[in-house]
C-alpha cells in the first residue's frame, strides 16, 4: 500500500521541541517513502485544552515550512464515528460498564506499567448500589507482540500490565485509545511515527484494531525530549515554545535533537534549504532503541 503517515498533536499548549521533533520525524519518514503526510488535531479532552492552542500549532507548523496533504482533521468533529465504534464493541460484548473511581482502583494495590491496574471489579456488572458510567474494554490474559521500527521487539501482557482499559470515560468523553484507532483506520494511515511516550499504548491500540476489524499500521516510536531532570518536555514541565525562536533555528534544533547532525551553517540558511537538506539526509536508524534524549 502507498505510505500514509500523520502527525496528531493535542492542543494543550504551544509546539515545543519534543512535539516539533515528532512532527519532523513523521513528516520526513513519509517524504522518504514518497508518501502522504496528514495532520490531525486531537482535541477530545476539553479540560486539558488551551484556548487558541490548535490555531497556534497550525500557524507554527506553517511558519516552519511544514506542508501537509488534505484538510486538517479535528477529533472534536468526529464523535459520531467514535460512538459507532463504541456501539459495535457493545454489540460484540467486548466492553462493559464500570462504576469504579480512580481511588478505588488505586486502592487495589495492583501496579502496572502506567499506573494502577484495573482489578476487574465490574467485569460481571457494576458494584451493587452503584451506577456504571465508564466503558472498559475486556482484555485477554495473553502476550501481545509487535516489532517497532526503532524500538525493536515489544512485548506486553494487557491483562497483567494494563488491565481492562477505558474507551469512554464517565464524563462521556471518548478515550484517546479508541479515537486514535478509529481515525487511523478511517484515514487509511499505514505508518504511525510518534514519540516513545506512546510506545506502551501501541499494544492496546493493536488489540482494539483487531476487535474492530481494522488493519494494523506499522509503528515507529521516536525518542522523546527530556529536561535535565529526565522529565518529558510538556506544558507541565515548562517546555519552551518553538515559536519563540527564529524558524530556521527551531528547525535546526529539531534536526540536531534527532541526531541528524545538520551542518551549523544551516542555521543561517533559508527554510527551503533546511528542508531540502533534511529530506536528502534523513536517517532514522541513528535513533534505534533510544526512548529519550536530552533537550540540549
Amino acid at each position: 500500500m502507498p505510505y500514509l503517515g500523520r502527525f496528531a498533536p493535542s492542543p494543550t499548549g504551544p509546539l515545543h521541541l519534543g512535539s516539533l521533533a515528532a512532527a519532523l520525524g513523521s513528516c520526513l519518514e513519509a517524504r522518504r517513502h514518497g508518501g502522504q503526510w496528514l495532520l490531525r488535531i486531537e482535541d477530545l479532552d476539553p479540560p486539558r485544552e488551551i484556548p487558541g492552542a490548535a490555531e497556534g500549532i497550525l500557524r507554527t507548523l506553517e511558519t516552519l515550512g511544514f506542508r501537509w496533504d488534505g484538510e486538517v482533521v479535528y477529533q472534536s468533529r468526529r464523535r459520531d464515528a467514535y460512538q459507532a465504534a463504541t456501539e459495535k464493541l457493545l454489540a460484540l460484548g467486548e466492553v462493559f460498564l464500570c462504576s469504579c473511581s480512580r481511588s478505588e482502583i488505586a486502592d487495589s494495590g495492583l501496579a502496572g506499567i502506567e499506573g494502577p491496574i484495573y482489578p476487574g471489579t465490574c467485569r460481571n456488572g457494576p458494584v451493587p448500589g452503584k451506577t456504571g458510567r465508564a466503558l472498559r474494554l475486556r482484555v485477554p490474559d495473553e502476550e501481545s507482540k509487535f516489532v517497532d521500527g526503532l524500538q525493536g521487539h515489544i512485548r506486553q501482557d494487557l491483562a497483567r500490565d494494563v488491565g481492562d482499559f477505558i474507551v469512554q470515560r464517565s464524563d462521556g468523553c471518548y478515550a484517546y485509545q479508541l479515537a486514535v484507532v478509529v481515525d487511523d483506520a478511517w484515514q487509511g494511515v499505514t505508518h504511525v511515527v510518534r514519540g516513545a511516550d506512546l510506545l506502551l499504548s501501541a499494544p492496546r491500540q493493536l488489540y482494539l484494531q483487531t476487535r474492530l476489524g481494522f488493519p494494523h499500521p506499522s509503528y515507529m516510536h521516536l525518542p522523546v525530549a527530556v529536561n535535565a531532570a529526565g522529565e518529558k518536555l510538556s506544558k507541565q514541565t515548562y517546555a519552551g515554545a518553538v515559536d519563540a525562536l527564529p524558524p530556521t533555528q527551531a528547525l535546526w534544533q529539531g534536526l540536531h535533537f534527532l541526531l541528524q547532525q545538520p551542518p551549523g551553517a544551516l542555521q543561517r540558511a533559508s527554510i527551503k534549504e533546511i528542508w531540502d537538506w533534511a529530506e536528502q539526509n534523513w536517517n532514522p536508524a541513528v535513533l534505534a532503541a533510544r526512548r529519550s534524549l536530552p533537550e540540549a
